[in-house]
């Protein structure tokens, strides 16, 4: 393990930019963690956003089901705006799994990215259960990128299966594909995940990018010496 992001999101107004302090001081005093950030839809939210981008924050995360927001609300506006033009990748929950949200599947994301198509915009859980609709939107959209949070697991087979045309997907999708893993916070052990993405047999190159190339360009990170890949390249 070389670099992690902590990725933390509000679910009311009023905390996301305690949060964004919280995490980047995390990031400032732990090695190997990677500043990220995160919004609500609130007045505040475009100035502590770019406030968050000149601190250094290098991904954000926002999460549909449990902000239970609409992602196209105009106070959002502002903030897929700046973070476009960064460059600077979020990691959306916009999937309707575990349960659904007022906001989840591909109908309010889509949307957004409709609006703003150079959004760097990566789907968590690869979007389940709507793991086809979401990867349409990768192909539609050559900046989103899938995230493998539980995609394969027994734990989540056993609730969401992935369709069977998912590996073929992934594997098409290939440099877009990127390792996810909840950890600490997963009901298995951290290796199941990486075992589970091998058992797809998609190939010792597709796996060495979902679990390091594809994240290191994603982030911009320094794929050097150990030590320095927390650096921007």
């Amino acid at each position: 393990m070389r670099a992690f992001p902590a990725l933390a999101y509000p679910h009311k107004p009023g905390m996301a930019e305690s949060l964004n302090a919280w995490t980047l001081d995390l990031a400032a005093r732990t090695p190997d963690c990677v500043p990220s950030a995160t919004f609500f839809p609130e007045p505040a939210a475009a100035a502590y956003v770019g406030a968050a981008l000149v601190a250094g924050a290098r991904i954000f995360k926002a999460h549909l089901q449990v902000g239970g927001y609409d992602p196209t609300d105009p106070l959002m506006e502002p903030v897929w705006g700046q973070l476009a033009e960064a460059r600077v990748p979020v990691v959306v929950h916009c999937g309707s799994g575990p349960v659904p949200g007022p906001y989840t599947g591909v109908g309010p994301i889509g949307a957004v990215l409709r609006r703003h198509p150079r959004l760097r915009l990566v789907v968590a859980h690869a979007g389940m259960p709507e793991y086809l609709a979401h990867a349409q939107l990768a192909d539609r959209y050559p900046e989103v990128h899938l995230d493998t949070t539980m995609v394969g697991t027994p734990f989540i087979e056993a609730l969401m299966p992935m369709p069977a045309d998912l590996p073929r997907r992934l594997a098409d999708l290939g440099d877009r594909v990127v390792l996810g893993s909840d950890f600490p916070n997963i009901p298995y052990p951290y290796a199941t995940q990486l075992d589970a993405l091998a058992g797809l047999d998609l190939g010792d190159g597709w796996l060495r990018g979902v679990l390091w190339s594809n994240g290191v360009r994603l982030l911009g990170l320094d794929p050097g010496p150990a030590g320095t890949v927390g650096s921007p390249s």
